[in-house]
């Protein structure tokens, strides 16, 4: 017992000189190698913090159906998108995800996530991703209003047309000019009483021909010239097909390269009729009249919008033709779809037709010409035009945003690069927000003046978008469709070609149109013609 007490000292001792020898060498070998030291203290402590951090709560996706391995929620869709994503979100709710191939793809189909995407992440959520191929090479490599991204050029470029065309000022100017449209359309029409009209075509001849000459001086009605509004109308239709159409190479970026379906191709192959278009009617422009900025026409002096582009020097001659682009393309398929549209529902109802018709008898009076000063009177037919666009959305799911990082809406995770879709049509007809969404119904715009926004102050009525990628054609698409449905009405009455009967189904694309183009017989109304 006392020989194990007499050698615990020795003990103690001998094991404190060890701790000594193994601190001296430790400390040499921190002395001698800091820096491998260090990077192994960082390199355990950034696995910890990593270990932490994925073990924390991650934000779910949106609900939303299952898919295949790497094809995901392709072989599931229904060719009209909008109606099938109004089906899927009864199913999974107000948001939801679907799987396109390497494209996540989150719909938007109620008014409080389309405010959260629209203005509450607008700064967010309002770039566009990776434009359509055939949006790509449509708008020169998307430099243009429509699918450039959110940068300091696509706010040069939507401040200069905004202020300058779509201004009061600007489209004041250019009133005689769709006033002249509006008479040969009328014209048009007179020579053709008692034969069916292809109400469609119609109108967008008028607004192409109206266009065409605010943004450059000339029309492109007459046989003497090499491009025409017959091809022109073809090539808009084509490419704006070719955008809203399934592309493969879009939802398998390896595949771009390919050109699998031949889109990109088809697309630089119309864009080619653009280009000979803006040749022509620019080029002769851009020598003869870039020093004095003035057209004489009859004697007087007059303005297009061309004139004033040429003077910007920030904007290049390919930003100039993107633009054009975009407001031909925007002003005549979309107006034209909707005065379709309108006539159809009209035709569909005809006491609303002939209520439509004794306003304007009230307030042009029958000896009268419809003019644009007149259609702020017409309350009733805005309100008409009104619910057109809420049954008919010209975009019914308006085209498509992007977020620029990750971020949150309401508890769940929208990664950045996705495809956001807000589905205007099925929040246009639902019944929460909408008595009888269904029912073509104008009054109900009568009631309440704001029920109608159309800048997107109410997110349940969306025909236009809302924030900072709001349509900037909304006060020339106002005032060239309302002035021509006002004309038709007033100055002729319409019927379906007998034994007829009236198609109001629809056709999905990036602009809803009818599947049938709309044919109606005129019949003079008024003496004056």
């Amino acid at each position: 017992m006392f020989s194990v007490i007499n050698m615990f000292p020795k003990f103690l001792s001998g094991l404190f000189g060890l701790v000594l020898e193994i601190w001296s060498r430790w400390w040499d070998l921190l002395n001698k190698h800091t820096t491998v030291l260090a990077a192994a203290i960082f390199a355990v402590s950034w696995y910890a913090w990593w270990v932490k951090k994925s073990t924390r709560r991650i934000q779910p996706l949106p609900p939303g159906p299952r898919g295949l391995p790497f094809v995901g929620n392709l072989p599931f869709i229904e060719p009209d998108l909008h109606s099938y994503f109004a089906k899927l979100s009864q199913i999974y709710g107000p948001i939801f995800k679907l799987q396109l191939g390497r494209k996540v793809c989150i719909v938007i189909s109620s008014a409080p996530f389309a405010k959260q995407v629209l203005k509450g992440h607008d700064a967010i959520f309002s770039n566009r991703g990776d434009p359509p191929a055939a949006a790509f090479q449509a708008t020169y490599g998307a430099i243009d209003i429509a699918f450039s991204p959110n940068c300091p050029e696509w706010r040069t470029l939507r401040k200069v047309f905004v202020r300058e065309m779509m201004s009061n000022s600007g489209l004041d100017a250019c009133y005689a000019i769709r006033q002249e449209e509006v008479k040969e359309m009328l014209k048009e029409v007179y020579g053709k009483i008692g034969s069916p009209v292809n109400i469609g075509e119609l109108m967008f001849l008028t607004t192409l021909n109206a266009t065409t000459r605010m943004l450059w001086g000339t029309s492109l009605r007459g046989k003497d010239r090499d491009i025409g509004d017959v091809q022109i109308r073809h090539v808009v239709r084509e490419i704006i097909d070719l955008i809203g159409a399934p592309n493969i190479s879009d939802l398998f970026p390896v595949l771009a390269r390919f050109d699998v379906q031949g889109v990109e191709s088809k697309a630089k192959k119309h864009m080619l009729l653009f280009d000979k278009l803006f040749e022509s009617s620019i080029g002769s422009r851009m020598k003869d009249e870039l020093a004095s900025g003035e057209e004489k026409k009859d004697g007087k002096v007059s303005k297009n919008f061309l004139q004033f582009l040429l003077k910007q020097s920030s904007l290049s001659i390919n930003q100039i033709k993107a633009l054009f682009v975009d407001v031909i393309s925007g002003s005549t398929d979309t107006s034209s779809t909707t005065v379709e549209w309108a006539m159809a529902e009209l035709l569909q109802h005809p006491e609303i037709m002939r209520k439509a018709c004794k306003e304007l008898e009230q307030v042009v009076g029958n000896d009268n010409i419809v003019e644009e000063v007149h259609t702020v009177k017409l309350h009733y037919l805005n309100a008409i035009l009104k619910e057109t666009l809420r049954l008919h959305p010209p975009l019914p799911l308006l085209l498509q945003h992007s977020p620029s990082t990750t971020c949150n809406l309401s508890g769940y995770s929208i990664p950045k690069g996705s495809i956001v879709y807000v589905n205007v049509w099925a929040i246009h007809r639902n019944p929460e927000a909408w008595k009888n969404p269904l029912e073509f119904q104008p009054d109900r715009f009568l009631k309440d003046g704001e029920l109608g926004d159309f800048r997107g102050n109410n997110f349940n009525y969306l025909p236009f978008g809302s924030g900072r990628r709001v349509c900037v054609g909304i006060p020339l698409a106002e005032k060239m469709v309302l002035h021509v449905l006002a004309n038709l009405l007033h100055h002729f009455k319409w019927n379906l070609p007998e034994g007829m009967k009236l198609d109001l189904s629809e056709k999905f694309g990036i602009v809803l149109k009818k599947s049938e183009p709309l044919m109606a017989i005129p019949t003079a109304r008024l003496s004056i013609s």
